[in-house]
């Protein structure tokens, strides 16, 4: 037991410790059990490095002190190319596929509110009521007006009906039957027009009752029972907004518009479009909304202001879970098997760049950068920096220097990727 401890105090041990817990103080992986079982299976493979360097220890230590210690046994990964998945991402905002501005069409003060804000409501369905009494009596005086002037129209062709056969019998001139039936058309007209008022009357009462024009989630109502509305207001009463379907709009620069059209497959831009893999929806709290969404339009121009394109992606929303007016961000997926994926618990930064440490010749260390071109939750992916093969040290960075020899303890590609996925 205490050749063992001794073993666990060993340089290289601490050296692993001192950098997982400050690689697992620094990052959250996917939940607390995952966590708990990841964290667990990375020590095993850091405990069985460990070990190996107290035996090496123990087999090759002199027994005289003051002798030279051996090199640090240190966990080494070889880097190999693995398909890997980058994402462009583009911050968007939310919208429902139908949002329709409620304004009243008639002048009146609001009788009744019969919805809530936020409640969801069907086509047809009753949403406001302004007083509706000036217009009853609109109605009922144009159906007066309109019976007034049937009352003209039938006397005008009483009078054609009298008159018609006195001229027949050359009684009188045909002059006086002329003038009568001029008069009956016009009575015929005013009763036209008479009945058009009683329509646009019976129009505006129908205006006082103001219903859902479609299906969908009531907004914000900024009126009151009692308040004054009309025409005039640029107000909406509230906002109906129909999410079965949801729109993301986001925008692209110029440069990464220009990346879009040279990576994408397809010789329109069109054809580019519909080519695109599905892409993903990341919300406000850094999560991925469950399911994907398609790329459907882009704008025909770029914003001379802003410099930038406007895109449209579409997501269903059966649960409703996204609302017209929030904010997320478009990821747009990228396969890659060119790319080499790097730990980021295997990096250090130094002056802004990211460096790992090879091993190389004799088992010394050479610290390199990386270029990076996309990182996933646990790794970077890396085009130029390490080749595929490589052997680079995996944890203990903290007290190598350039040229330090170490004795390299090889880990399993599959058991990392285990515990840290792609």
């Amino acid at each position: 037991m205490k050749e063992t401890d001794a073993h666990s105090k060993s340089p290289a041990g601490d050296l692993i410790r001192k950098n997982l817990k400050k690689h697992f103080n620094m990052r959250s992986l996917r939940g607390a059990v995952l966590q708990e079982r990841n964290t667990l299976t990375l020590f095993i493979l850091m405990a069985v490095a460990v070990g190996m360097y107290g035996c090496n220890n123990t087999e090759g230590a002199p027994a005289g002190a003051g002798m030279a210690m051996p090199p640090p046994s240190l966990p080494v990964l070889s880097i190999n190319n693995t398909p890997s998945t980058t994402y462009q991402e583009f911050t968007a905002s939310l919208e429902g596929t139908q949002n329709v501005d409620i304004h009243p069409q008639v002048e009146g003060y609001l009788d009744k509110i019969y919805v809530e804000e936020g409640a969801y409501v069907t086509k047809g369905q009753p949403l406001f009521a302004i007083n509706s009494r000036p217009f009853d009596e609109q109605l009922n005086n144009a159906q007066a007006n309109l019976l007034a002037a049937k009352a003209n129209m039938a006397n005008a062709q009483i009078n054609v009906s009298k008159l018609e056969p006195l001229v027949k019998n050359n009684v009188v001139s045909d002059v006086q039957l002329k003038t009568a039936q001029a008069s009956y058309d016009a009575a015929k007209a005013s009763v036209a027009q008479a009945e058009a008022v009683v329509n646009n009357a019976r129009i505006n009462l129908g205006y006082a009752l103001l219903k859902a024009p479609v299906s969908g989630y009531i907004g914000r109502i900024p009126f009151k029972t009692g308040s004054l509305v009309g025409k005039s207001e640029t107000t909406p009463l509230t906002v109906i907004s129909d999410i079965k379907e949801i729109y993301a709009y986001f925008s692209m620069s110029e440069s990464d518009f220009l990346h879009f059209t040279n990576q994408s497959a397809g010789k329109t831009i069109n054809d580019k479009i519909h080519g695109l893999p599905p892409v993903e929806l990341q919300l406000a709290d850094k999560s991925i909304y469950a399911a994907k969404g398609r790329i459907e339009l882009m704008n025909g121009q770029f914003d001379k202001t802003m410099g930038t394109i406007s895109f449209r992606a579409i997501f269903p929303n059966a649960e409703g879970l996204l609302r017209t007016g929030s904010t997320g961000r478009v990821r747009i997926p990228t396969v890659s098997s060119a790319l080499l994926p790097v730990p980021q618990t295997a990096t250090f930064e130094l002056q802004d760049k990211v460096y790992v440490y090879a091993v190389g010749d004799s088992n010394k260390v050479a610290s390199k950068p990386l270029h990076i071109v996309g990182k996933t939750s646990s790794y970077y992916l890396v085009d130029k920096g390490v080749r595929a093969g490589d052997k680079i040290v995996f944890a203990g960075m903290d007290r190598l220097q350039d040229g330090a020899v170490i004795s390299p303890q090889l880990l399993s590609a599959d058991s990392v990727l285990k515990v840290m996925p792609l």
